[in-house]
Formats: C-alpha cells, sequence, structure tokens
C-alpha cells in the first residue's frame, strides 16, 4: 500500500468518526429536548403568565366580591334594627356572592386545564422539531462525507493520469534526444563533405580564372575595372531615367495640388487693380483759383510747402493742380489741406496752418479706421495700438501702384485658405501674412529693408517669435525655417504677381524677355528659343542629333535653375524643351 492510499483511507477513517459523532451528539440533543420541561419554552411560558395573569385577575374578583359581602353584613348588622327586609337583602346578595365565588372557580379550573392541555401540545411539537432537525443534519453529513469521498477518488484518478503522461513525455523526450544526437552526426559528416568540396571549388574556380586570364590577355582587376565602368555608365544612364520619371511623377502631382491650392486662393479674393499713386491731383473750381493758391508774390504757395511739406505743381493743365509728395501719408494730408481751403475760399498763411491741422487728424482718424476694418476683415484681435497706427498709415502707401494695405488684406486672406487646405495653424498663419509688410510705414524714416525693419517692429510691440521670422524671411534677407514663413513669401508672391496686381515698365518686361531668351539660347544643342504668353512660358527648341531624351530634361532643369537665380519675376516661369526628328524622303 503506497502512501497516498495511507492518506486517502485516513482520511476516511476521520471522516466516518466525526460522522458518528455528529449522529451520537443529535441523539443526545433530542433526548435533551425530550426531557426538557416545557415551561422553559418561549411560547409556553408566555401562556403560562397569561394563565397566572387570569388567576389573579380572578382572585382579585373574588377578593372585591369578600369585601363587597363584608360590606354587606356590616350594613345588614347596621339595619338589622330598622326592618326585616334587610335581612332577607343581605341573605340574597350573600347568595349570589356565592354564586359568582363558584362562578369564578369553575372559571379558574377550565382555564389551569386549558393551559395544561396546550403545554403538552406545545412540548410534542418542539419533540417533533427537534427529531427532525437532527434526522435533517445526518443527511446532510452523510452526503457531505459521500461528496468528499467521491473527490477524493476523482483526485486520485487526476493523479494517475498525470504521472502517465509524465512517463509518456519522458519516453518522447529520450526518443527526441537520440533522434538529436545522430542529426549531430549525419551533420558533422555533410560539414567534413561541404567543406572539401568547397576546397575543391576553390581550386577550380581558381584554374578557370587563370585560364580565363590566359584567353583574355586581361588580369581580373582589369576585367573587374572594365566592367565596372560598364556597369556604372548603364546604372548612370538608368538612374537618369528613374530621375526623370520620378520628377515629373512628383512635378505633376505637386505642380497640380500646389496649382489648385494657390488658384482657388487667388480666386476667392476678390481685389481692385492697381490704382494711380505717384502723385495727388486736384481739381479746381476754375483757373481763377490757382492765382488765390499762389498768393501775393507766392507766399500762400511757400506757406502751403512748409506747412505741409508737399510740393505744389501748378501748370498749364486747366482747372487742377498736382501735389507731389515722397511721404503718401504727408501728400494725402497735403490734399485736403488744399481741398478744404478751396472750398472755403479763405487762403492766407494762418489759415493754412489751422487747415492743416484738422486735416491731419482726419487723415489720422480715417487710417485708423482703415487699419481697424482691415484687422476685423481679416480676423485678426489682440494686436498692439501701435501697429495699428502703423497699418493705418499704409492706407495711402502703394508697391509697384498695388495699396499696401489691401495687399496685405489680400495676402493674408490667401496665406489662410492656403494654410485652410493644408491643415496648419491658420490664425497664425493669416496673422504673419497680414503683418509681413509693415516695415513699409516706417521705410522713409528709418534706414533697411522694409523686411528686417518691420520684424523688429513686431518684435518690439510683443508679436511671437513665428510671427516676426516670417516678417523678416519673406524676402529671404533671412532664410525661411517655418511652414508660416515659405506660406507667407508665397502668398505675398500670388498677391503681387496675379495679372493687374502690379504695373511694370516697359523697359524692364523687355529685358526680362530678352535675358530669358539669352539664357535658353546659350545652352549647348539648342536651336530656337521662344518667350511665350508675356515671358510665363519659354518654348526651347533642340537639335535631336546633339540632345537625347535624357539631354533635354537636363536642359530644362538647368535653365529653370539659372532663371530662378538670375532673374526676379512675379509667379513662375515654365520651361518646355522640344525635341523633335523629322525624316523626309520623296517619292519620284
Amino acid at each position: 500500500m503506497s502512501a497516498f492510499d495511507v492518506v486517502i483511507l485516513t482520511a476516511v477513517l476521520v471522516l466516518t468518526l466525526v460522522v458518528l459523532g455528529a449522529v451520537l451528539f443529535g441523539v443526545r440533543l433530542i433526548r435533551g429536548l425530550l426531557t426538557r420541561p416545557a415551561p422553559e419554552d418561549p411560547a409556553y411560558v408566555a401562556e403560562k403568565d397569561r394563565q397566572e395573569q387570569s388567576l389573579a385577575a380572578l382572585r382579585t374578583a373574588a377578593d372585591e366580591v369578600n369585601s363587597t359581602i363584608d360590606v354587606a353584613k356590616s350594613a345588614a348588622a347596621a339595619a338589622r334594627t330598622e326592618a326585616a327586609a334587610a335581612k332577607a337583602e343581605a341573605k340574597a346578595a350573600r347568595a349570589e356572592a356565592r354564586r359568582v365565588l363558584d362562578d369564578a372557580r369553575a372559571e379558574a379550573d377550565t382555564v389551569l386545564e386549558r393551559a395544561h392541555k396546550q403545554a403538552e401540545a406545545d412540548a410534542e411539537q418542539l419533540r417533533t422539531a427537534a427529531r427532525r432537525s437532527g434526522e435533517r443534519e445526518v443527511a446532510v453529513l452523510a452526503a457531505t462525507t459521500r461528496e468528499q469521498a467521491a473527490e477524493v477518488e476523482r483526485r486520485a484518478t487526476r493523479m494517475d493520469e498525470r504521472e502517465r503522461l509524465h512517463t509518456e513525455e519522458v519516453e518522447r523526450l529520450a526518443e527526441r534526444e537520440r533522434q538529436l544526437t545522430a542529426a549531430n552526426a549525419a551533420l558533422a559528416a555533410r560539414e567534413a563533405a561541404l567543406a572539401e568540396r568547397e576546397a575543391e571549388l576553390a581550386e577550380a574556380e581558381n584554374q578557370r580564372r587563370r585560364e580565363l586570364e590566359r584567353v583574355a590577355e586581361l588580369t581580373a582587376d582589369a576585367a573587374r575595372a572594365e566592367l565596372i565602368e560598364a556597369i556604372e555608365g548603364q546604372a548612370k544612364r538608368e538612374a537618369a531615367l528613374l530621375v526623370r520619371d520620378i520628377e515629373s511623377d512628383a512635378r505633376s502631382t505637386a505642380e497640380q495640388r500646389a496649382r489648385h491650392i494657390v488658384v482657388d486662393a487667388i480666386q476667392r479674393v476678390a481685389s481692385e487693380q492697381t490704382a494711380e499713386s505717384v502723385v495727388s491731383v486736384l481739381h479746381l473750381p476754375g483757373d481763377e483759383m490757382k492765382g488765390r493758391i499762389i498768393g501775393r508774390e507766392g507766399r500762400n504757395i511757400r506757406a502751403f510747402e512748409s506747412v505741409t511739406g508737399v510740393n505744389l505743381i501748378i501748370d498749364d493743365t486747366p482747372e487742377a493742380v498736382l501735389l507731389s509728395c515722397f511721404d503718401p501719408v504727408r501728400r494725402e494730408v497735403g490734399r485736403l489741406t488744399l481741398e478744404k481751403l478751396v472750398l472755403d475760399g479763405r487762403i492766407h498763411p494762418h489759415r493754412i496752418e489751422e487747415v492743416h491741422e484738422l486735416a491731419r487728424q482726419e487723415v489720422d482718424q480715417l487710417c485708423h479706421r482703415a487699419a481697424e476694418d482691415a484687422l476685423v476683415e481679416v480676423g485678426i484681435t489682440e494686436i498692439h495700438p501701435e501697429l495699428v497706427n502703423l497699418l493705418g498709415r499704409l492706407r495711402y502707401r502703394t508697391s509697384y501702384g498695388q495699396n499696401v494695405l489691401k495687399h496685405l488684406v489680400e495676402t493674408a486672406h490667401i496665406a489662410g485658405m492656403m494654410a485652410a487646405e493644408l491643415r496648419l495653424d491658420v490664425p497664425l498663419i493669416k496673422r504673419s501674412a497680414f503683418l509681413h509688410d509693415i516695415g513699409k510705414a516706417l521705410t522713409h524714416e528709418v534706414e533697411g529693408s522694409h523686411a528686417i525693419v518691420g520684424a523688429d517692429v513686431a518684435r518690439k510691440y510683443g508679436e511671437s517669435e513665428d510671427v516676426v521670422h516670417a516678417i523678416e524671411a519673406h524676402h529671404n534677407e533671412v532664410p525661411p525655417q517655418t511652414v508660416e514663413a515659405v506660406l507667407t513669401q508665397a502668398s505675398d508672391a500670388c498677391s503681387g504677381g496675379r495679372p493687374g496686381a502690379r504695373r511694370e515698365s516697359l523697359e524692364a518686361y523687355v529685358k526680362r524677355l530678352e535675358r530669358i531668351e539669352e539664357i535658353a539660347a546659350g545652352k549647348q544643342g539648342v536651336e530656337k528659343v521662344f518667350a511665350m504668353q508675356a515671358g510665363r512660358e519659354i518654348r526651347v527648341m533642340v537639335k535631336p542629333d546633339d540632345v537625347d531624351d535624357i539631354g533635354a530634361a537636363v536642359l530644362a532643369r538647368d535653365v529653370a535653375k539659372q532663371v530662378e537665380e538670375e532673374l526676379t519675376y512675379p509667379g513662375q516661369i515654365r520651361v518646355t524643351v522640344v525635341r523633335e526628328s523629322r525624316v523626309t524622303e520623296i517619292a519620284r
């Protein structure tokens, strides 16, 4: 017998002893319940108390009747002398008292008998309930014993099955170890054979190389160098083809996407064409007003130019005078001053000073209102008041005939649309684009590029570094490092390069077209060059015998790069290289 069997047998004996002890305890408990006096039961005690209270009430009633009898006796003794009728009444009262007392005693006996019967019935019920409880406990203990014995048997079965599986696993591992040993021996033999075969192959390869060198009269290094050179040339050609295909694919998708974004942004911006801004013209009600403007010995015109700082040009133009000044704000103040003086009719030096002050205040209000309107249109808030004043001054500033404040609004809209298409920070990019030309309000007062001046002003009045960098980098004085700077450059170019945005002199236009044709014509293999679409496209005809397809792609890239480096132009210029082969035969 194994140790596990001994443990199982001991557990079964212990459980049997426990069950027998529980049965004996239950029998003893039942006997105790049967022999225990019934009055200890709560129901029986309550019934007994109720009966005792009833007996006490009966005794109290009996005592009261006795007292009544005594009272009657005393009354009879007292009234015996008074009348004989009182004796009869006393006797009747005593008889009634006796009857009542007998009834009370009979009722008390009946109650006691009923209480004894109820107590016996309750005791019998208690004995029956105790017997049933003991039987249930014995049944539960027996069922628990059976379940535990079944569980022990199941565990023993599982342990036997686990031991059998363990034995089988050990046998499998031993078999596998034998197989691995045999495989290792086979691998060792195969490695030895392979090593011997490799040695033979190496010797055969050396003999083949020596034979090839003898036949080809070339060493291995020379043949390798020649092969590498041939492969290198082929690889370069394949690389050029691959680069051409990749560039064509990237250009088609990138240009299409960029063109879509830029065109959509420009089309959604409704802007005006360029306006005349070199001088201001004031129409007069009549030519006699010119004399009053000049004044006696020219004192009025000298006072006007001294106070306003604007040159007043009075020539043969009928009913009109010209005002010229490098500062557009000062020129507008002078124009309003002269207009008010003409409407008022009183023109003298003191009046000129008064009207000039009023005109200056009016222009300041107009500038401030124009700046606020532009900020509301763009959707920018929380900007320094000094920047608002500078923006207002750009209302009368032009660049190549384009109003700068309107240019800023247009640039901000274009940048915001492109940022929205690219899912970038729209408010930040619109702010950068709107403030990129803020330095033009100070170019007449501060030396330096308007981009650097504008960046210094923006940094001074609390703008973020991203906005400052976009301002200083929009003309490449500083290399652009952020997306905001690149989009600011792009939107600025879109606003300035769109048709009708700026005027260009005919001389500069012709020189630009000539230089474009010179750049393309100076390349090798070029036969003809045509500048088309107002200089926005270059059509280059090449000689098919001198330039192949790959050379045409390289030529187009070189021309475009040189044009970018040497020329300044709005928008973009497309370079198209045409390589055409023609074969002509005559049928006779």
